[in-house]
């Protein structure tokens, strides 16, 4: 599928508008995770903007395509897009990790459009496999969208899903995996490294897209190939950068689970405009 150079930049814009949302209801909040949110935002954005099926008047419609974030920390991006499309109004990302507040510090039930709790890393996928399942048990047409941390992919059920997905040919799961190469103790190499990536997915069975995570051309490209992917779960390996669109956040592990100062979050307004 073409895409003109306007809906390219539109997209851009979009996800520059969900990063300053995350910086500042996390700087409200005092707590949370600033780094991978930033990182998976032009992914996710991308999805929700441009390819999730869904109805606005029917935000629970069974053929609804579904999202689930796995690595569950990253939620304030979630939250930030979820209100975009109307799951809840905007003003509600202010109360972000409040007491009572149905934006908690992971992926919870009671908010609305989030499909199941998540957060223990290692077991979304697993979780998204059986999304799949269901669907075409039920014979419907949905996609399932599984965001990944890299950190993660060092569990051993991530491997155990992988297994399953390729062996019953779930073509209508995408898993999507935020490479941004750190987790909350250092680099992911350093502390137990994950590669050769690439050729470990293939192994188990899966159609594998390599791509630049903040390319917006390259982000869309990969979403299509997916949607005409037979027989075989999609994984898209997308590279991307700890903290992007904020310069003092970028590749610093400090950021993975501390939320900016007032000082800094008007700087990175300035840098976001």
């Amino acid at each position: 599928m073409n895409y003109s150079e306007k809906e390219i930049k539109d997209l851009e814009n979009k996800a520059k508008d969900v990063r300053r949302l995350i910086v500042q209801i996390l700087a409200r909040a005092g707590s949370g995770h600033p780094g991978g949110s930033l990182s998976a935002t032009d992914l996710i954005s991308v999805l929700f903007f441009k390819k999730l099926n869904y109805h606005l008047n029917e935000l629970r419609w069974k053929g609804r395509d579904r999202v689930h974030f796995s690595k569950g920390h990253a939620c304030p991006l979630l939250f930030v897009l979820l209100s975009k499309i109307g799951h809840f109004p905007e003003k509600e990302l202010w109360n972000l990790r409040r007491l009572n507040s149905i934006l908690q510090g992971h992926p919870d039930k009671r908010t609305p459009g989030v499909e199941i709790s998540s957060g223990s890393l290692g077991q979304g996928l697993s979780v998204a496999v059986g999304m799949a399942l269901a669907g075409r048990l039920d014979k419907m047409n949905y996609s399932i969208y599984c965001l990944l941390g890299d950190g993660e992919v060092q569990e051993g059920e991530i491997w155990e899903a992988a297994m399953s997905a390729a062996f019953f040919k779930l073509d209508n799961l995408c898993a999507i995996l935020d490479y941004n190469k750190f987790q909350i103790d250092g680099r992911v190499e350093e502390i137990m490294n994950i590669e050769p990536l690439v050729q470990k997915w293939q192994a188990f069975g899966w159609n594998v897209l390599e791509i630049d995570g903040h390319n917006i051309k390259e982000i869309l490209k990969a979403y299509d190939n997916f949607k005409t992917a037979k027989e075989k779960p999609t994984i898209i390996i997308a590279h991307t950068i700890k903290g992007k669109g904020v310069s003092f956040m970028e590749n610093v592990v400090d950021f993975h689970g501390r939320t900016p100062t007032e000082e800094e979050t008007e700087k990175a307004m300035k840098e976001l405009r």
